[in-house]
């Protein structure tokens, strides 16, 4: 089976990448107030949060419009430019992304947890 970079999307069903959307916090999150803003982000359905690599990302959940039925673009021509730099050396198609997460709070409860062990003052 060729699973050269060049054939993955071809081969790819689900097509994870298109599922959700990325931001990076730019700055880590260090006090208090950095986590319960993040506490806020969180609560809202499909919002998600992550380190990797020593940096944080907030993650949005949510099926791009364009992707069609059996997984293809469909706007492929004229998509917009972070998909074509879109490099998939590795991608959801190896394994999933939140494998190699040093963090990640899916909700709420996820991020209090830490936030808690954490700040051993947190809600005091």
């Amino acid at each position: 089976m060729d699973l050269a970079v060049t054939n993955k999307c071809s081969r790819c069903l689900k097509s994870i990448c298109c599922t959700y959307t990325t931001e990076a916090l730019g700055v880590a999150p260090r006090s208090k107030a950095d986590f319960d803003h993040l506490l806020w982000q969180v609560s809202h359905q499909g919002v998600e949060l992550y380190k990797d690599e020593g940096d944080w990302y907030l993650m949005f959940l949510g099926r791009c419009e364009h992707l069609q039925p059996g997984g293809a673009c469909g706007i492929y021509d004229e998509r917009p430019q972070i998909c074509r730099d879109y490099a998939n050396d590795w991608c959801e198609y190896d394994a999933p992304a939140e494998a190699g997460f040093e963090l990640h709070f899916r909700n709420y409860a996820e991020l209090l947890s830490y936030c808690r062990k954490r700040f051993k003052s947190w809600g005091r």
